[in-house]
């Protein structure tokens, strides 16, 4: 019943984390900048996540020694966000989810070549998989009405290797001794106020009276944001990390199928091969993970 659960779980974390593209490229087309969509994303998700911390008995001191790295992660978790929404304007958006879904790869090459794992023939040729589907994803289908596909490549990129090296320090060093929840409320609170700081230097933070407005930022900081954190956690815990990442795929496919038939974004021969190389080298790496810690 727990493995069910945690597979309920899981599905509910990826498909809700795949709206995210929608409501952000919503409130774009709206005109918000980049700095605005975040602000407003991380910073009623940390209110409602701090909520939920509080309601669950978490300890919110933080030592003064913790700090620096919290801020640190916070940083690189804030840049990850923030080059996925430019990646969004540039390219389609279940592109840049699929580009993004190759951060496991980046996470287990580093972990081999810098904190000198036993290195795998098995990881090689998933990253070679996987570069050869983000390159056919460069090909065609990638781009969206006056986007820089080069741009919006690199911005995905750019989403992989951060996302990598928050999830490595989170791994290694003395923050894994702290609470998930607690951990994660300190990361999304610290990125809010460099957001709306980012805000309030280029384009200003406009006040949102509009209904409908709210309606949509809601949605991204409430299911595609606070609720997907929250069973993201809930997921790890009862079906464990491998099963959670597997199903995570979900993500770049509901960013996929929104994409096609919302922001009638093309779906190509091209697209189809390389979002498909993609998750194949990604399950390569999460099964060898598991193999590796069950042995």
């Amino acid at each position: 019943m727990s493995r069910i659960k945690g597979i309920l779980y899981a599905a509910v974390s990826s498909s809700t984390f795949g709206l995210a593209p929608f409501f952000s490229i919503t409130l774009l087309l709206i005109g918000f900048s980049a700095f605005e969509v975040l602000s407003y994303r991380w910073g009623i998700a940390s209110v409602v996540l701090i909520i939920f911390g509080l309601f669950s008995g978490c300890d919110f001191r933080l030592k003064r020694k913790d700090f620096a790295v919290v801020f640190a992660l916070s940083l690189l978790r804030a840049i990850t966000s923030f080059s996925l929404i430019i990646a969004y304007q540039n390219i389609a958006s279940g592109v840049a989810s699929t580009i993004h879904f190759m951060y496991p790869l980046a996470v287990a090459l580093v972990m081999m070549f810098v904190f000198r794992e036993k290195r795998s023939v098995w990881v090689i040729v998933a990253v070679l998989m996987s570069l050869s589907g983000a390159s056919v994803l460069s090909l065609g289908g990638a781009d969206v009405k006056d986007g820089n596909v080069s741009i919006g490549l690199v911005s995905a990129c750019v989403s992989v290797f951060s996302y990598a090296a928050y999830i490595i320090g989170v791994r290694n060093t003395r923050v894994v001794k702290i609470n998930s929840t607690v951990l994660t409320c300190y990361v999304m609170s610290l990125g809010a106020l460099s957001y709306i700081a980012g805000a309030c230097c280029t384009s200003g933070l406009r006040m949102v009276t509009d209904s409908y407005v709210w309606l949509i930022i809601l949605g991204l900081a409430l299911p595609a944001t606070a609720i997907s954190n929250i069973t993201l956690v809930q997921a790890i815990k009862n079906a464990g990390p491998t099963l959670t990442s597997i199903l995570g795929a979900m993500e770049p496919l509901t960013a996929v199928v929104i994409g096609v038939f919302v922001f009638n974004e093309l779906f190509t021969l091209n697209t189809f091969i390389g979002i498909l190389l993609i998750l194949v080298a990604v399950s390569i790496v999460v099964y060898r993970e598991n193999r590796k810690e069950r042995v």
